[in-house]
């Protein structure tokens, strides 16, 4: 042990009553337990501190310094402290704490395992099913992500039609499991909700298919949103923006993005969007009418089958009561019985 200088040897040090006495530690005694190992090494730091304070207590005996001005030096035996302390290592405590940390370890390693496998699993699984390659995957440079569950908050003043038409105009091809709830904001839901719940409990799902889970809540809000992270609360507002998400995940045949009818079937959706917000029926007409125009001669708005943008126009003119036949050209009353078998509305 090192000596320390005296503080102040020119004044006599005088300690404040307020401070505790430290108890006697004596080393000359049996052999400390190993709760006391903390309890050892703190008192030999205080020690080795209060040489020239106040009280130099080693082995029993207690010394007082006569003189300040000269350093006291204490008296602590390490031959037996080191002999303490090889005793307190040997006990059997020490081996039930690296049994302890040796079990510790074992389960870190089973859970960085388990870890590995659903990492591993996260590429080649999509909501439980088969991975849903999407057009950003196939143009490459792009890192496929899993499919969240997606979550639809809708009043039932304003039903989406849509989740029902591509239900059942998917039945064979993707599996759309929706699920609703009502919201406390909402303390009745209506006749034709409820008739819409029905009807899509009645389109079976397929397990075999790949599958989105949908949630759809019946809320007091101004729009149909759609939250499609459940980590970043990012809606997407509007029934045919939700239409065009379903598209881009959905089965590959109605994937439009690579088609030559893109720029085609974006502009019948927009038109959907704006027939929504209508508030005249003098503007709806004239938005049946641009309508009608997309249409031309063909079976369908994207050509010679069926896609997202029939299930759009199909929708939105089933939440728009106003319109009724004789709003409609003869062009679009075919239409709508060629998609009225797909949708089965």
């Amino acid at each position: 042990m090192y000596e320390l200088k005296t503080l102040l040897p020119q004044f006599e040090i005088k300690l404040p009553t307020c401070m505790y006495d430290l108890k006697n530690v004596s080393l000359s005694a049996g052999a400390a337990t190993a709760g006391d190992t903390a309890i050892l090494f703190t008192h030999m730091a205080n020690i080795s501190f209060s040489c020239n304070l106040k009280h130099i207590q080693c082995n029993g005996v207690t010394e007082r310094a006569s003189n300040p001005k000269k350093s006291v030096t204490c008296a602590l035996d390490l031959d037996i402290l080191g002999r303490q302390i090889q005793q307190l290592l040997k006990q059997e405590n020490t081996a039930a704490v690296v049994e302890r940390q040796d079990k510790v370890l074992k389960q870190l390693e089973e859970l960085k395992a388990q870890l590995g496998k659903i990492r591993s699993s996260l590429g080649v699984r999509v909501c439980g099913k088969t991975v849903q390659h999407t057009t950003a995957y196939q143009n490459g440079g792009l890192k496929e992500v899993p499919l969240q569950d997606v979550v639809v908050n809708g009043h039932p003043n304003f039903i989406p039609y849509a989740l029902l038409a591509l239900k059942n105009a998917w039945r064979d091809l993707y599996t759309i499991d929706v699920k609703t709830f009502t919201h406390s904001t909402m303390a009745d839901i209506g006749p034709a909700a409820r008739e819409f719940e029905a009807n899509l409990a009645k389109v079976p799902v397929n397990a075999s298919l790949p599958k989105i889970n949908v949630t759809l809540i019946w809320k007091n809000c101004e729009h149909t949103e759609m939250i499609s992270s459940p980590t970043m609360y990012v809606p997407i507002y509007g029934e045919v923006n939700i239409i065009r998400y379903l598209g881009r995940v959905g089965p590959t045949e109605y994937r439009y993005e690579n088609s030559p009818l893109c720029n085609e079937i974006d502009a019948v959706l927009d038109i959907c969007y704006q027939l929504l917000r209508c508030s005249t029926h003098k503007s709806q007409v004239a938005m049946v009418r641009l309508l009608d125009k997309r249409l031309q001669q063909q079976q369908y708005f994207g050509g010679q089958q069926m896609s997202v943008a029939d299930i759009g126009v199909y929708s939105s003119l089933i939440r728009m009561p106003a319109i009724t036949d004789k709003d409609l050209t003869p062009a679009l009353l075919a239409w709508r019985k060629r998609a009225k078998l797909v949708t089965q509305i």
